[in-house]
């Protein structure tokens, strides 16, 4: 099965760049989570991955070479999204989403990784993890946000990645909260979120 990505293994192969696969959530007919005030958890997390790359090639000279997993609202499969980390070799794989609960005073962000438990490899589990506390760590310090510290999942883009690459899904904030999703809303905020990536991300 083909991939349905931009991808080149020549400059996959040919760089000494870090390569990064950054996966916004969601897509298409999906849209994740909805905001209280109507935000799309599926558009802001394509805001934050497109200003991730824009980050990088204006402000760092590409020093990274990123690729996403969607370039635009379409659905794509969990399966399609870890194939293109394992094609490329990736050195990071990083699922952007934005959190929703029941209790409107829920917020901050939180971190998951794999399950420490399962079958894997135990050094890219903990790569995993120290990725995910540096990470937090940085939107505490940069942005002040709280933090709800690193969890554990066995969503399927954190397990087909399990013997392939450090993986981390990051919830940045939940959309059903007022403040946080106002706070998603505005473009110096996906500016902030994605300079928060991008420095941890420079950083491994």
């Amino acid at each position: 099965m083909g991939l349905l990505f931009p991808y080149s293994p020549v400059l996959a192969q040919g760089t000494e760049r870090p390569i990064i696969v950054l996966d916004p959530g969601h897509g298409g007919r999906d849209p994740g989570a909805i905001g209280i005030n109507g935000i799309r958890e599926k558009d802001i997390a394509l805001a934050v991955g497109k200003e991730v790359v824009r980050l990088n090639r204006e402000l760092f000279n590409d020093s990274l070479n990123i690729y996403m997993t969607r370039y635009s609202d379409t659905l794509i499969s969990l399966g399609h999204r870890t194939a293109l980390a394992i094609a490329l070799r990736a050195d990071i794989f990083v699922s952007i989403h934005f959190n929703q609960a029941e209790r409107r005073e829920a917020q901050g962000i939180e971190v998951f990784v794999y399950q420490t438990n399962k079958i894997g490899s135990m050094a890219l589990q903990r790569k995993s993890k120290n990725l995910a506390e540096t990470i937090l760590m940085e939107f505490h310090n940069s942005l002040g946000f709280k933090i709800r510290g690193v969890k554990q999942a066995d969503f399927q883009v954190l397990r087909d990645l399990r013997t392939t690459c450090p993986a981390m899904l990051l919830e940045l904030g939940f959309l059903s909260n007022t403040e946080e999703a106002a706070h998603s809303f505005r473009s110096a905020s996906i500016t902030g979120y994605a300079m928060v990536i991008l420095q941890t991300l420079k950083k491994e």
